[in-house]
């Protein structure tokens, strides 16, 4: 009898434009990450050049002023949601199962459902241009603004819905590096062992799974006001506008840390590398990077100080806001430890991450002076928080990002940047970035407020945006010059070698680009910063360093199979959100298009739940499906391994498990193999202790 999955034969192609639709690899998916989120990014770079050269000189009448309040705020949303959070995601699928030893992350269809979701939501959103009726209240969207009477078109129903799927991406995403980190690190790798970035990269998973629920609720209240005649936001029906201001901010200050900790790993990963010394203090900077994500949740009504909390509320506030400063100050310090004395090597991803200490350590001073209730009652609504926004999310979070596309881009490629083009690119945008929003500090401590559309010139203004305007046009050329540099870059040939900058990270102890695999054997890690100690250990005995693996056959190793149905599940969440839009009229089926999506996303999770290997690994053979995912687990026999450590006594003998499946070697704690599923058999000789 003909089941589901058999309609369609399970694709199988590994090259081609259907390979990438159907792919599962998480480096594969980082690049749709990466790519997409660069398209965004440009599309979101436009936005604000609009929104420059409105105001570059006053009376301006380039747009109209409704316009503009759509530019604003789908720039704002575009390089929160679809920008920087999926650049740091791009780095997410790449880089973490490189560098913590797997093969893949631990739930690879769901990863790739995790990328056609925010591709979906993203384009959902700009649909609304399409209509014309893009949103127009702000990126942060605040009552009453929202509500039918002051925004009659769909403007804002497409911001919530919009956000609403890229919300079911980034709790897909971060589920799943959470599960990837604690189980699937290499033997060995400690938690204490982890790569900066890494640990970053937990704590963001963390925040993303406790503060997108919240906003979620927000929007569906949003939602619901607008199209089911609820009053969550209505005074006029007994709801608070202000609830709203609490619920996207108890949200949105976790979402800054979410914004900025992983360009905070990143920076980690490349100071050390290119001061040629370990990270100063890692086990404070581990610990900073939690107390942020801890003390995240106890300073959203900083940005609420004027909207009448009372004093006890604001004092509690104030202090906590202090306070915030304390652990990023730590981590500050302790990056500039790790320069001190060391032989500091400028490439270009050493400019970026020096360049992001520099513009975080000016966004976080301005920062610090809205904790001060009385300053911030001046600066609230400015273009003084303009400045300071931009100086730790473009100074911040983008120098963050830059720093790890030039220092990961050969492990990527196996080719170098060009590194003249690059560190031209670095200073375009270092100076690019200062000369726009430098004087924003002045226009907003000179009474400027944030998302006018234009300004009389006897304000004495005019100065001081006609020179952020031309700082944008020197941002808008640091980005071209990127641009050539990435197509000048690929087109060479690999240059890179398998590990250029003498970094200490397992992922440069395999080949440039990585295979498929990654590891054909799991690497066992020998503590903080592995191929440092392996290479400093090999230069004490005076031999050369091991060189990568060589190529082995993808088929003998156990990986998971591509799959159609990630992208079928994210196409039904698509048309369940999207039909939203489409109104009947009718009593009593006003949205028959989201049954729709429903249905579809419904056959795409039975799918998904019931589908078996490739046909030509039905037999089940390495290949089957299920990799890290541990989707499908055949049984399988394994082997007692006993090891004994150079120089170690005769007690030290350690205990190793081969899986016959897929050949890694395991401790004798697992009784599943956490890469492929198998069952693990307790070893034989119950003699040998656990070294």
């Amino acid at each position: 009898m003909a089941t589901l999955t058999d309609v369609i034969d399970r694709p199988t192609s590994q090259s081609g434009l259907w390979s990438w639709i159907t792919t599962v690899d998480h480096k594969r998916i980082g690049v749709l990450y990466g790519v997409t989120a660069f398209i965004f990014l440009l599309l979101g770079g436009i936005e604000a050049g609009i929104i420059r050269l409105q105001l570059s000189v006053p009376d301006s009448t380039l747009v109209s002023a409704d316009t503009f309040n759509q530019m604003f705020t789908m720039h704002g949303t575009t390089m929160i949601f679809l920008v920087i959070m999926p650049l740091s995601a791009s780095f997410f699928n790449f880089v973490i199962p490189l560098a913590i030893g797997a093969r893949d992350v631990a739930f690879p269809r769901l990863n790739a459902f995790s990328y056609w979701v925010f591709l979906f939501g993203g384009l959902l959103l700009n649909a609304s241009f399409l209509t014309n009726q893009a949103p127009d209240a702000g990126w942060f969207s605040y009552a009453n603004l929202t509500e039918k009477p002051f925004s009659a078109n769909q403007g804002l129903d497409y911001w919530a819905l919009g956000l609403q799927v890229l919300g079911v991406s980034s709790l897909a995403a971060a589920f799943n590096f959470i599960v990837t980190i604690v189980n699937m690190r290499a033997p060995g790798m400690s938690l204490m062992r982890m790569p900066l970035f890494v640990w970053m990269t937990l704590v963001t998973s963390i925040l993303l799974v406790l503060a997108f629920p919240v906003i979620t609720v927000g929007l569906i209240e949003l939602t619901f006001d607008r199209n089911f005649g609820t009053n969550f936001f209505v005074p006029e029906g007994g709801g608070d506008p202000i609830l709203w201001q609490h619920l996207f901010w108890v949200f949105g200050h976790p979402e800054v840390y979410i914004l900025i900790l992983p360009a905070m790993g990143i920076v980690s990963e490349v100071l050390p590398t290119f001061s040629r010394k370990p990270l100063f203090g890692y086990p404070v900077v581990v610990f900073s990077g939690v107390v942020i994500g801890i003390m995240g949740w106890a300073v959203w009504s900083h940005h609420m100080f004027t909207v009448g909390l009372g004093p006890v509320a604001v004092t509690v506030f104030m202090i906590t806001t202090m306070l915030i400063a304390v652990p990023t100050g730590v981590k500050i310090f302790n990056w500039i430890g790790t320069l001190w004395g060391g032989q500091v090597d400028l490439k270009t991803a050493m400019l970026f991450a020096l360049g992001f200490v520099a513009l975080f350590i000016v966004g976080g001073l301005s920062g610090v002076s809205h904790a001060v209730a009385p300053s911030d009652n001046q600066q609230q609504d400015t273009y003084y928080i303009v400045a300071h926004i931009h100086y730790v999310l473009f100074g911040g979070a983008l120098f963050g990002i830059f720093a790890g596309v030039y220092y990961w881009f050969p492990k990527l490629t196996g080719k170098l940047f060009h590194e003249g083009l690059g560190k031209l690119h670095f200073w375009l945008y270092f100076i690019g970035m200062n000369v726009t929003f430098f004087p924003m500090h002045y226009l907003g401590l000179n009474g400027m407020p944030r998302r006018i559309y234009t300004y009389a010139s006897e304000f004495g203004w005019d100065g001081l945006n006609m020179l952020a305007s031309l700082g944008y046009l020197v941002l808008f050329v640091g980005t071209l010059i990127f641009i050539v540099n990435v197509l000048i870059s690929l087109r060479k040939e690999p240059d890179a070698g398998h590990d250029p900058w003498d970094a200490p990270g397992l992922e440069w102890s395999i080949a440039s680009p990585p295979p498929s695999y990654n590891f054909a054997k799991i690497p066992e890690v020998e503590g903080l910063d592995h191929y440092w100690i392996v290479k400093r250990r090999a230069a004490a005995e005076g031999r050369p360093v091991t060189e990568p693996e060589a190529y082995v056959d993808p088929s003998t190793i156990h990986m998971p199979d591509p799959s159609y149905w990630p992208l079928v599940t994210a196409i039904g969440v698509l048309i369940l959100a999207g039909g939203m839009l489409f109104d009947t009229g009718w009593d009593y089926i006003r949205f028959p298009i989201p049954f729709i999506g429903g249905i579809i996303c419904f056959i795409g999770i039975i799918a998904w739940a019931n589908e078996p290997p490739a046909k030509e690994h039905a037999g089940g053979d390495h290949h089957a499906e299920g990799g890290h995912g541990m989707e499908h687990h055949p049984a399988t026999a394994t082997a007692a391994v006993m090891e004994r450590p150079a120089g170690a006594g005769a007690g030290a003998v350690t205990v190793r498990l081969l899986c016959s499946n897929c050949g890694n070697q395991l401790s004798s704690s697992f009784r599943f193999c956490p890469y492929c599923g198998g069952a693990v058999e307790s070893p034989a000789e119950p003699d040998h202790q656990e070294g």
